[in-house]
């Protein structure tokens, strides 16, 4: 699995391009919209942002918590949450699997992962999208909630605008997902997923049978809680539901990462 810091990234593409890394913008800093404390500085507890309707306004760029410390010589590529590795770490019995997908996940961590989908650069689905630490930037308008993501140069579409869940004929590594405003809260369904799709770095399943739900919440100018549950009685024996939190990203922009750009990882990974 491929996790490079920003600035290494940003040093291979200068090389390659051979200009300025200032070329990216990613150290361009953001002026619309940011509240100020007396000093200068973002104000990150600043009240939640609102559209021109009353809704609270997703829209910049995040990042999820990074809630894994670094072990004492450093992490190998960059800081993880602990949903990256283990998507129901916060569970106390962790996530309610069906036997088969128990096994599944227990086999998968026997091979360090290495048939991960990502690993061989096919999408990683919307919940991998919460837990690798890449950026996305959030564009709300009415009607659509838009995602750009920094993880494949991907997107992802919510609609807002009342459609309802439509039949799957296609599946889809994102899912069709629509979304209604619950008070402050935009709650989202998704469904419409491959088999196939892992949820985290150690192989928890997710089946073409699944349901998830999103509960997004801006706490205030500089958090976001996002409450994701699971509903796969194919994988899981009942639904489970966790929480995770993101953080606001000034002064920088979106880099184009993907996977197959100079692959070279594939032929090293080893399981047992």
């Amino acid at each position: 699995m491929k996790i490079f810091c920003r600035f290494a990234g940003v040093l291979a593409i200068s090389i390659a391009i051979a200009a300025p890394a200032d070329a990216q913008w990613l150290n361009y800093p953001t002026t619309f919209g940011v509240p100020r404390l007396p000093n200068g500085s973002p104000n990150l507890e600043a009240p939640t942002p609102r559209t021109a309707d009353g809704k609270p306004d997703f829209s910049g760029i995040w990042e999820p918590d990074k809630n894994r410390p670094c072990p004492p010589d450093g992490c190998q590529d960059m800081q993880i949450p602990q949903e990256f590795l283990n998507i129901g770490w916060s569970l106390k019995n962790g996530a309610p699997y069906q036997p088969w997908a128990a096994e599944a996940r227990r086999t998968r961590m026997e091979q360090n992962g290495k048939d991960d989908p990502v690993s061989k650069c096919l999408p990683g689905g919307i919940v991998k999208l919460h837990t690798t630490p890449l950026l996305r930037k959030i564009i709300q308008i009415p009607g659509l909630v838009v995602t750009l993501n920094e993880m494949e140069a991907t997107f992802r579409q919510i609609f807002t605008d009342g459609r309802p869940l439509p039949p799957i004929g296609l599946s889809s590594f994102k899912g069709y997902s629509s979304g209604k405003w619950e008070s402050d809260t935009l709650v989202v369904q998704t469904t419409g997923f491959p088999d196939g799709v892992w949820l985290d770095r150690q192989g928890s399943p997710l089946t073409d049978a699944a349901r998830i739900t999103e509960r997004f919440r801006r706490v205030n100018y500089g958090r976001m809680e996002i409450e994701v549950t699971i509903e796969d009685p194919k994988a899981y024996a009942t639904p489970w539901t966790i929480k995770l939190n993101h953080n606001i990203v000034l002064d920088t922009e979106l880099m184009d990462y993907i996977c197959l750009e100079n692959e070279k990882d594939v032929p090293h990974l080893v399981g047992k």
